[in-house]
């Protein structure tokens, strides 16, 4: 299934953008059901051959989705793991030993060619080579050794959201499958993510702070961190807000000092450890007073001016990323309606991005 349809324009504002948030329950439930045993078989034989370290390529949303499956890889796993820098090799020429190193790639289109070949490169090297895609048929896919159908279905709004939730879960079951678990810890997942989509008049009434926002800072810790970095980033090509996203260890590093009391703070507290981590950043954000948003456990949000409460009660730490973007799509999409624009529109942006 394919995500390379360009967004089409209509006269309800956001109808495409909204339609496809409304999928991602029918997505996740379609990966579970349909798309689990391949990917299963996938992460068995590359467990097989033992990979000494991790590399992951991506851009925009999927570099998000990337840098979640870097906490995954490093917290489950025990692996070393990192995010290359493409211009090494297509810029460069640069020649690396990747002999017995994996390299998963993740794009939703498959088709940029910077992507392509970096991997193709990485193959030539000695990597093992994973493309994570929403298009089976895409140049990305067909020069990787093997390849995982996140089974999302045509995405047509320039703003990604049903196949960046896809990428997590198809991550989340290739980590889980490396290490020979059963991923049993997302099949909730489905349920839930439609709990959430149905509060959408909750979200709306958030968005009511920010129809005039100049700025925003949005910050997390641990599994949380990629979805402040997702959310920032939907909150941009949407609305046109400068939204900066920060770990929480690192807007304490200098950025703190551009936050007063009237500077909305968006903070994604995860249920574990990472949410744990960002308490004394929390702590200090509200003595200064800012305008602070939670999105998280009720007893957080209940601490901060305003929220939206996440079902986070028996749901692993590392699946919660799944859950906590959607509020925040959510978000986006009806700031941009209340700022007078079209989501399925963002001036500037094409479906497929043809960096090199």
């Amino acid at each position: 299934m394919s995500a390379t349809t360009p967004a089409q324009h209509s006269d309800q504002p956001g109808r495409i953008m909204s339609g496809e948030m409304a999928e991602q329950p029918a997505v996740l439930r379609r990966i579970l059901d349909e798309g689990a045993p391949r990917i299963r078989e996938i992460a068995e034989r590359i467990a097989a051959r033992n990979p000494r370290f991790v590399l992951l390529t991506a851009r925009g949303t999927s570099d998000n989705a990337a840098l979640y499956a870097k906490y995954l890889i490093e917290v489950l796993l025990g692996k070393p793991c990192g995010l290359t820098s493409m211009s090494t090799t297509t810029a460069y020429g640069a020649e690396q030993d990747l002999t017995d190193v994996l390299v998963i790639t993740v794009s939703q289109s498959g088709g940029s060619p910077d992507l392509v070949a970096s991997t193709e490169a990485a193959r030539e090297a000695g990597a093992i080579t994973l493309a994570v895609t929403n298009n089976p048929d895409s140049p990305l896919a067909a020069v990787s050794e093997f390849h995982i159908d996140v089974l999302a279905g045509p995405e047509n709004a320039l703003p990604a959201t049903k196949t960046y939730t896809a990428e997590l879960l198809a991550l989340y079951l290739f980590v889980e499958g490396l290490r020979g678990g059963d991923g049993a810890a997302a099949k909730i997942l489905p349920e839930l993510a439609q709990q959430i989509l149905d509060r959408k008049d909750e979200v709306k009434q958030l968005a009511g702070r920010y129809r005039f926002a100049e700025r925003m800072v949005i910050t997390s810790r641990g599994y949380g961190y990629p979805t402040a970095k997702e959310a920032a980033l939907k909150l941009m090509e949407t609305s046109y807000i400068p939204a900066l996203s920060y770990s929480g260890a690192d807007l304490l590093h200098g950025p703190l000092a551009m936050v007063d009391n009237i500077s909305p703070v968006i903070a994604i507290v995860t249920d574990g450890k990472g949410g744990q981590a960002l308490q004394p950043v929390l702590e200090r954000l509200r003595g200064r007073g800012a305008d602070l948003v939670v999105i998280g456990p009720q007893s957080e949000v209940d601490r901060a001016s305003a929220g939206f409460a996440l079902p986070t009660d028996g749901v692993a730490e590392e699946v919660q990323p799944i859950l906590e973007i959607l509020p925040l799509q959510l978000l986006a999409y009806e700031v941009t309606i209340a700022r007078g624009q079209d989501p399925d529109a963002p001036r500037a942006l094409a479906k497929v991005t043809e960096t090199r």
